[in-house]
C-alpha cells in the first residue's frame, strides 16, 4: 500500500509539473465563486474557503482491481491536485475517511511549486492522518462512462509543517476508466 501511495504522489507531481508548462487563455485554475458544483469532466472544491477547479484533461476516475478500487486524480495548471482512493469500492454509497484501523480509504491535497523547474517543491496534506474520522467520499452515480459524487475532509501535512487544511464543497463529475 505504501508503494501505491508513493506512486500516486509521483504521478500527481509529474502531472502538475507537466501541466504548468501548458498555455491556456484561462489558466487560473480557480472556479467562479458562484459555481454550485462540478461541471462535466472536472472536480471542484474549497480549500480553506478558496475555490479550486481541476482541468478536464488532467482529471479522471479509474476503477481498478476488478472493480474493487476507485482512484480519482484531478489537477489544475497551478500545480494543485487531489487524489481520492476508495479501497473496497462497491458502487454508489458513502465511503468514510478515517475512523478506525479497518478504514483504508484515503484522500490527499497537493501543492507543487514549480517556480524553479530544476528543484520543484511539493507539499502534501493527507487524510486520514490518525484514527479519527476526518471526512467522506460520497459516490452518487456510476455509469459506463462517468463517476459522480461529493467529498469533504480535513487533511494534515504530516511530512512537512503539520498544518491542517479543510476541504469543503467538493464535487466531481469525471470520465470513468476501467483497468483490471
Amino acid at each position: 500500500m505504501r508503494h501505491f501511495k508513493n506512486f500516486m504522489i509521483l504521478v500527481m507531481a509529474f502531472t502538475a509539473i507537466t501541466l504548468t508548462s501548458c498555455s491556456n487563455d484561462d489558466d487560473s485554475g480557480e472556479d467562479d465563486p458562484g459555481t454550485p458544483g462540478a461541471g462535466s469532466g472536472v472536480l471542484v472544491a474549497k480549500i480553506d474557503g478558496n475555490n479550486f477547479e481541476s482541468m478536464e484533461i488532467s482529471s479522471s476516475a479509474t476503477v481498478a482491481n476488478s472493480g474493487q478500487n476507485l482512484i480519482i486524480i484531478a489537477s489544475n495548471s497551478s500545480g494543485r491536485a487531489f487524489s481520492l482512493t476508495v479501497i473496497g469500492f462497491n458502487g454508489p454509497g458513502t465511503y468514510p475517511l478515517g475512523g478506525g484501523a479497518n478504514i483504508t480509504n484515503s484522500a490527499s491535497y497537493t501543492e507543487t511549486d514549480v517556480s524553479n523547474p530544476q528543484n520543484p517543491s511539493t507539499e502534501i496534506w493527507q487524510a486520514p492522518y490518525d484514527s479519527s474520522a476526518v471526512g467522506e467520499i460520497v459516490i452518487s452515480d456510476v455509469t459506463d462512462t462517468k463517476v459522480i459524487g461529493t467529498f469533504n475532509f480535513t487533511c494534515k501535512n504530516v511530512g512537512g509543517d503539520q498544518s491542517v487544511k479543510t476541504i469543503t464543497d467538493g464535487s466531481f463529475d469525471l470520465n470513468k476508466q476501467v483497468v483490471n
